[in-house]
């Protein structure tokens, strides 16, 4: 085994430090609305056409002391970092789990999530075709593969993961913003998210059915309500206030009742989700340039809390972790958060660094050791 894995890490690093090479082009085109396969890399500096040898991962950069040949202008160290980082990534991969065809999947997995992070860092958005991207391999592979988990946990975890982080956006949002009601957009808007989350949560009451039926009911509604927008241009919409605040109470009172308290929580997440991933999906299809245009100014005044693009993330990250998993990235996101953020604040400037790498650490993390964190815990409480 130990000679096996020589040569495959070896391959690992070299495979590694080839897609950072590529994914450098993705973090600067897909942003800019450029192809990611032609024209060919220039100097960003002079525009000359680099050649095979100015391409070489990591080297090629060390040995011209980052700068251009040709003009002499610096090159970023960024580029020869995230080959380098792709290039470990890889390379730890292959070591803990060596069995094909599972390590294509990580490596695609590691893949998307150092794109994303970079692009989300420089732009603070996260491409609706990355992550989209990863939630079609994730339950792909689980159809046909079994893997990174069965399907119906796949499909389930994603789901849950998406409506988990819009039901923090938006309860977040109804506070910060002091019940204020977020934007009305149509056909698909928070409003959406928030009905079809109240319907799930109050189905959910009932044990699974119940929650998958009027859940189903949620999403529906959803589109029903969606369908009459873009015929009539009118957005119907209820108070989120009311919304909200009767999916929060639907697990309180099942608990009350001696019903299923877990299964409304899961009927409003699973239905959140739902509605949420539809709603984006649906905005993607209709404009799916990847383009980062200008913010422009938001007359309602409603600040949101989180991006939805972070709810996208969170729903690709449930396909490939489970929800349990999820979870533990979610909390190490969290904690990551909380400790870089206050370095950085701490030096000054407003150079914050946006949820999404925050997401993917937590992600990665959890995606090799989330489990085997669970386990710890129930250990130290007492209840493995």
């Amino acid at each position: 085994m130990d000679f096996f894995l020589l040569p495959l890490a070896v391959l690992s690093f070299v495979l590694g430090s080839l897609i950072g090479s590529f994914l450098n082009v993705v973090i600067y085109r897909l942003p800019a609305g450029i192809s990611v396969v032609w024209p060919r890399s220039r100097c960003p500096h002079c525009g000359q056409v680099l050649s095979p040898i100015e391409l070489v991962p990591i080297v090629s950069w060390v040995i011209q002391g980052g700068r251009c040949r040709n003009c002499k202008a610096p090159i970023s160290v960024r580029y020869p970092a995230v080959e380098a980082l792709t290039a470990v990534l890889f390379t730890v991969a292959a070591l803990l789990r060596p069995v094909f065809p599972d390590l294509l999947f990580i490596w695609a997995f590691i893949a998307l999530l150092v794109a994303l992070s970079f692009i989300d860092i420089d732009t603070k958005t996260l491409p609706n075709s990355l992550n989209f991207a990863g939630i079609v391999l994730g339950l792909l592979g689980a159809l046909l593969l079994g893997y990174p988990q069965a399907f119906p946990q796949a499909l389930d975890g994603g789901l849950m993961g998406a409506g988990l982080i819009a039901l923090f956006a938006g309860f977040g949002g109804l506070l910060y913003n002091r019940f204020k009601d977020g934007p009305r957009e149509g056909p698909f808007g928070l409003h959406l998210v928030h009905l079809a989350a109240m319907v799930g949560a109050w189905g959910g009451m009932w044990g699974t059915v119940g929650g998958v039926w009027l859940g189903g009911l949620g999403i529906v509604v959803g589109l029903f309500n969606a369908s009459l927008n873009a015929r009539s241009g009118k957005v119907f919409a209820l108070h989120d206030g009311l919304t909200l605040g009767l999916a929060a109470l639907a697990p309180l009172l099942a608990w009350v009742l001696g019903l299923s308290p877990l299964e409304s929580l899961r009927g409003m997440l699973v239905s959140a989700g739902g509605m949420a991933l539809a709603g984006m999906l649906y905005w993607w299809l209709r404009n799916p340039s990847d383009k980062v245009e200008p913010e422009t100014e938001n007359p309602g005044g409603y600040v949101t809390v989180m991006g939805y693009g972070d709810v996208v993330l969170a729903g690709f990250l449930g396909v490939w972790l489970g929800f349990t998993s999820l979870m533990v990235a979610v909390f190490i996101a969290v904690l990551a958060g909380a400790i870089i953020g206050s370095v950085l604040r701490r030096r000054g400037g407003d150079n914050q660094i946006p949820f999404g790498p925050y997401l993917a650490i937590g992600g990665l993390i959890a995606f090799f050791y989330g489990k085997a964190l669970v386990q710890w815990y129930l250990g130290y409480l007492g209840l493995a």
